[in-house]
């Protein structure tokens, strides 16, 4: 297979591009330059936000699918999808569960309401749900049934580079007491990058068109299981303290960000934990337990020395280590 990556030199991108190399595909990396490619890939380089100017590396070539994780503009993922619509045999593009009005119900599937306002033509000044779902109607405008879109929701593993794992790594691994966000039997639904990518190279070999929600089923893990591996596999000496919902909401604390992946039961956790995707997983979804997920980003972490990169346009997450205290001595005294 003839594989067009439009990124793939960090997180999901590099998975998908990794995954394809490991196949024996021949993989083609059209991308800013900004991050080394993985070796055994040929490189073209572009700006994707300088029109058509920015393809003009893209204007030969012919490939058997193409793989597009983009999450600016909509006009991006436009003009990239109709300049390859007649070159390319199919277009996966990674898109997200955000798509979705919010709130999203518990057990919402690929045909649930969608948000209003999207448009293929739109530029980098609409939302991430707007953004996605116009990325979504561009890549259907271009390949029409040739378009794959994976809709993942919470994305996990070794290359992250918003921080949220790499964040709970790392505060488990200075020890100590650690406020852990309850109920510790609170279900998380995420995916691996790297499942992501093998089951998006699987359906997109296989032709498959359409949404399709590409995250675990929900409860895959608990919050407990997940903050005990974070323990277990760091060696450290932490002591997961589980405090209530409430007293974290009222101490100004926020779900997702500050303390990332946890969100109080209600609304947002039901939309961002309790999606659907039988549909996914009946076309060959498979999601590898939490463990492995966390042990190989503890040992990617390592291996650059504790810290991960951060994506420039995503804020930096993690609690305040002086709340934490504050809360911590709090309960103490309680």
């Amino acid at each position: 297979m003839r594989l067009l990556m439009l990124g793939g030199t960090e997180f999901v991108g590099r998975a998908v591009t990794e995954a394809a190399l490991g196949r024996g595909w021949e993989v083609t990396v059209f991308h800013r330059g900004r991050h080394a490619a993985p070796p055994g890939v040929r490189t073209l380089t572009g700006d994707r936000t300088a029109g058509e100017a920015g393809l003009a590396e893209l204007a030969d070539g012919t490939w058997d699918l193409v793989v597009d994780t983009w999450s600016g503009a909509p006009s991006a993922v436009r003009d990239a999808a109709r300049l390859l619509s007649g070159r390319a045999g199919h277009f996966s593009y990674v898109s997200s569960r955000s798509v979705y009005e919010y709130p999203a119900p518990a057990g919402l599937g690929e045909d649930g309401p969608l948000v209003a306002g999207a448009s293929p033509d739109a530029g980098s000044d609409v939302s991430y749900a707007l953004a996605k779902r116009g990325g979504e109607l561009a890549a259907r405008d271009a390949f029409g049934d040739r378009a794959l879109l994976a809709r993942a929701g919470l994305i996990l593993g070794p290359g992250e580079n918003i921080g949220r794992l790499p964040w709970w790594l790392g505060r488990t691994a200075r020890g100590g007491d650690v406020i852990a966000p309850g109920p510790p039997d609170a279900g998380l639904q995420y995916i691996d990058a790297r499942d992501l990518a093998d089951w998006l190279l699987d359906a997109s070999a296989d032709g498959l068109s359409g949404a399709y929600n590409t995250v675990s089923r929900p409860g895959h893990t608990t919050m407990g299981e997940f903050l005990d591996t974070c323990v277990r596999v760091t060696g450290s000496r932490a002591r997961l303290r589980w405090t209530d919902p409430e007293v974290l909401l009222a101490a100004g604390v926020e779900p997702w960000t500050d303390l990332p992946v946890w969100l109080p039961a209600g609304e947002l956790h039901d939309t961002l934990h309790r999606g659907d995707a039988t549909k996914a997983h009946a076309a060959g979804l498979r999601c590898r337990p939490v463990g492995e997920t966390v042990a190989d980003t503890w040992a990617w972490l390592r291996g650059l020395g504790g810290t991960a990169p951060q994506r420039p346009d995503r804020p930096v997450l993690g609690l305040d280590a002086r709340t934490e205290a504050k809360l911590l001595a709090s309960s103490d005294s309680a």
